[in-house]
């Protein structure tokens, strides 16, 4: 089946990208989901320009960062993911207003020559008042002494890097404020193996462990690091739509290739392929609209942004479980991609911000609406 039509601007950028995640991707889809960090394809997806559409130096295009993102992960989440993680940092970078970070670093990362994701799951649960901040900092000459454990950081391995947040404690213990910095995975920097996950096992997904890392005012992003959440939460969670639309649409591919020989009978099942597309559809058009404003900071509009949040999450839940029960025991084999893309859209409900989290912060909000 063709793919849906993608956004009408930037087509040479999707068109390569479509190239690269309909042919090489695809092939390697089922290495990925067995443990293969892809990062041949995302230098290839780096070198087309699908790391880099929504930093103002390339125009500042989330729609087509998104539409990128939809096309690969519609042939493998895991791939989507790294891809969201790459594009959060290469923001950071942009958005820090540190010549340090905004010139060649930057530069060499939208385009796919080095590598790197974001340790913001525990910071943006912490701020949120979910969990505990796992870092800690303390001001020294030049720079800060970082300190702590930080769980399940994905795109990363020794010489790359992630964008990090950590407390910075004073003298009795207590936290002043946040920073927020790149965190180099170097030779003082422990990586420890996480246990093996039901999916996105070619994620890259380590522990971290610091011990006095050393900070320098090159290396932050954010001091304080409030603020920059607040003005880049948005963009943060509206990038992820990419996600739930590929794999969506990757599950209604699923249905479709069957219905010749079983939809005789598949036709008895609640969720049927055009209703689920029309949905989709109707997802896509949302998140667009939202995404030709991302840094907008309104209430209204994070709260429209969690919504098509929660619906993306949503939706590739009932997709994948509806491609699955249309496939039957085909679908069921290790190797298939029903199989893989239900763990997949079970990925894109938990990843932070899962759907539980989106439904606390849309609850706070509403409250902060009501009238004392």
């Amino acid at each position: 089946m063709p793919s849906p039509p993608l956004p009408d601007s930037g087509v040479g950028l999707l068109g390569q990208v479509e190239q690269i995640a309909a042919g090489p991707l695809a092939e390697m889809a089922g290495r990925i989901d067995q443990g293969h960090y892809p990062l041949e394809i995302m230098a290839s997806l780096g070198r087309a320009g699908g790391l880099g559409a929504h930093l103002s130096c390339n125009g500042q295009r989330f729609d087509r960062a998104i539409g990128a993102m939809e096309a690969i992960s519609r042939r493998c989440g895991t791939t989507g993911f790294l891809v969201w993680a790459h594009d959060v940092f290469g923001l950071y970078l942009e958005q820090s207003g540190n010549p340090a970070l905004t010139g060649r670093f930057l530069e060499r990362h939208a385009s796919g020559a080095s590598f790197g994701g974001t340790a913001l799951s525990n910071p943006m649960k912490a701020l949120s008042g979910i969990e505990s901040l796992a870092l800690r900092a303390r001001q020294v000459p030049g720079g800060y002494r970082v300190s702590g454990t930080l769980p399940w950081v994905s795109h990363i391995a020794h010489g790359q890097y992630c964008g990090a947040i950590a407390g910075v404690e004073g003298a009795d213990g207590s936290l002043s404020h946040e920073i927020m910095f790149v965190l180099h995975c170097r030779d003082e920097v422990q990586l420890r193996q996480c246990p093996v996950f039901s999916g996105m096992e070619g994620s890259s997904t380590w522990s971290i462990v610091l011990k006095d890392y050393f900070v320098s005012k090159d290396d932050l992003i954010a001091d304080p690091a409030r603020p920059f959440i607040a003005r880049i939460k948005a963009a943060f969670i509206l990038l992820q739509a990419g996600m739930a639309l590929g794999v969506s649409q990757g599950s209604i591919d699923s249905i479709r290739e069957v219905e010749p020989a079983l939809g005789h009978v598949n036709q008895h099942l609640d969720e049927r392929p055009d209703a689920l597309q029309a949905e989709l559809d109707d997802l896509r058009e949302r998140a667009l609209t939202l995404a030709s404003t991302p840094f907008e900071t309104s209430r209204d509009y994070l709260l429209e942004v969690l919504d098509a949040r929660v619906q993306g999450s949503e939706l590739a839940l009932r997709a994948s479980q509806s491609a699955l029960l249309h496939q039957g025991a085909r679908g069921y084999l290790m190797s298939a991609a029903p199989q893989r893309r239900i763990r997949e859209a079970h990925f894109v409900a938990i990843v932070t911000p899962a759907i539980k989290h989106l439904r606390w912060e849309m609850a706070r909000l509403m409250r902060e609406e009501m009238p004392s």
